[in-house]
């Protein structure tokens, strides 16, 4: 019998994408693969500040999904856009002025959608990622039912935009990534009558791994820990500068901080702070493995995976405890600690650096944590029942 047919919809994709939701969409992917016939519909755009075109028009094959790529018919103008959103979030404005919001933040995609609606006859089912972006808001609109939602929800304010209230009640199905996003998406819509489940997603965790290579590669010496992921304001990653830096001042701590990502911001020269630049999956889980802890910054999160992926490997995370998502996670798992403000950072930071106990009863919490809501066969299933249900 042949294969149900599954197009999933996300703002990029590619196999040189290695975080957030296009990573997630492109792990649920390939694991749903061998069930069901999946297509993938994106832009042709790689950075996600711009939507600038990137990577060729048409169709590709990635790791045996074929892949349709269209162009984004208008790049985002940050500048444009900083003033609009500035405008959308701290004044009086108009359902039609949120319409323009969403045109303007982008990927704006009107050709992908006009694909999807020639060949929806196709499809059993749209998976959409991301609810606040132009293709999961108009393909929602236009499939409803058919569509199942991945919304990647973080409590900012986009959340709480007249525009999306509506829109959490109309797909079949939606795929939450934790508690606290399904509670805040059911607190600002009042869509608990709409079937779902938490899922989140699992990680390509390798089974090997070579600390000390990654130690004689970058020339680290000593006690770290690390941060992976975007070097950028909303990460968070500035205040954890500004904290660790004043530790430094404060005690006398023989651990480095180790900085694996992209940045969009200045990194102060520091010999006890060592920006590396985006890593591979190799560098970076040698360098986790390596590591005391990882920490967490980020002010926005739907579902951190790089904690998971710690938590994988038997690694504490330290969070900030005023994003929900990453205080609820280190809640459940007993495998994290956070904190609130800089004494809170200073006391966590210094107590895992010198209590080996402690991180190796943290580090065997996450291990079950993970292995029991993350591992990929706990993942496939859920899918796959929410899937099921609705064919």
């Amino acid at each position: 019998m042949a294969k149900k047919k599954i197009g999933i919809i996300v703002q990029r994709y590619g196999s040189d994408i290695n975080g957030g939701a296009e990573y997630h969409a492109r792990l649920i992917a390939e694991k749903i693969a061998p069930y069901f016939d999946i297509e993938v519909f994106t832009s042709t755009a790689h950075d996600y500040i711009t939507w600038e075109h990137n990577y060729p028009e048409g169709k590709e094959i990635i790791n045996g999904i074929p892949v349709h790529r269209f162009k984004v018919a208008k790049p985002r103008d940050p500048k444009v856009f900083g003033d609009l959103q500035n405008f959308i979030f701290n004044e009086e404005h108009t359902v039609d002025d949120e319409l323009t919001w969403l045109e303007e933040e982008g990927p704006y995609v009107p050709d992908l959608l006009a694909a999807l609606e020639q060949r929806e006859k196709e499809f059993a089912y749209f998976i959409f990622f991301s609810y606040r972006y132009y293709h999961s808001y108009w393909g929602l609109l236009k499939f409803k039912g058919k569509a199942i939602l991945v919304p990647t929800a973080e409590h900012d304010e986009v959340i709480y935009l007249r525009l999306f209230k509506h829109l959490f009640h109309l797909p079949g199905a939606i795929v939450y990534n934790s508690h606290e996003e399904k509670e805040i998406i059911n607190r600002v819509s009042g869509n608990e009558a709409v079937p779902g489940d938490i899922v989140g997603v699992g990680s390509e965790v390798p089974v090997t791994f070579a600390p000390q290579t990654f130690r004689d590669k970058f020339d680290i010496q000593g006690k770290y820990f690390v941060y992976i992921g975007r070097l950028d304001e909303n990460k968070g990653v500035p205040l954890l500068l500004e904290y660790y830096l004043k530790m430094l001042r404060e005690t006398d701590a023989d651990l480095t901080l180790i900085l694996m990502g992209k940045s969009v911001i200045d990194i102060p020269e520091h010999p006890r702070i060592k920006a590396l630049g985006f890593m591979g999956n190799e560098d970076k889980f040698n360098g986790l493995k390596g590591a005391e802890f990882l920490v967490i910054p980020s002010q926005f999160e739907s579902l951190s995976m790089v904690a998971l992926e710690a938590w994988a490997i038997g690694k504490p995370v330290v969070a900030n405890g005023r994003t929900e998502v990453l205080q609820g996670q280190c809640r459940r798992s007993n495998a994290g600690l956070w904190y609130t403000d800089y004494d809170e950072f200073k006391e966590i930071i210094l107590l895992l650096a010198e209590n080996g106990h402690l991180k190796e009863v943290m580090g065997k919490n996450g291990r079950f944590f993970f292995e029991t809501h993350y591992s990929w066969p706990v993942i496939e299933k859920k899918y796959l029942e929410i899937i099921e249900q609705k064919l």
